[in-house]
């Protein structure tokens, strides 16, 4: 019988565990995080989940001559955006896969 009893508290702890984790990843897609290139040139605003809101560009950083120098501070500001978003997500999610080899 008490195997029985730990068996559902167990389920129970587990069940909450769910949605704790839930609020969290919820609560984390909502969450903005803005990636920025050197000297600010160009803005990405992001969210939790990896979508791009906006995008602002400086207009000193469009230069007809050197496309691909925007096209660098655009990939600069999107990598230091979700680079933002895993380090939230580690933080925020970590404990619930710390030992379980995730």
């Amino acid at each position: 019988m008490m195997r029985g009893m730990n068996m559902q508290k167990m389920m129970k702890q587990a069940q909450k565990m769910q949605k704790q984790m839930m609020a969290e990843q919820e609560e984390l897609a909502a969450t903005e995080f803005v990636g920025l290139a050197p000297d600010d040139m160009v803005t990405v605003t992001l969210t939790g989940d990896k979508k791009v809101k906006d995008l602002k560009i400086n207009p000193e950083a469009v230069d007809p001559d050197d496309v691909d120098m925007l096209s660098d501070l655009i990939v600069a500001a999107l990598n230091d955006g979700l680079q933002k978003v895993d380090d939230a997500t580690q933080d925020k999610m970590g404990k619930y896969t710390r030992g379980l080899g995730m």
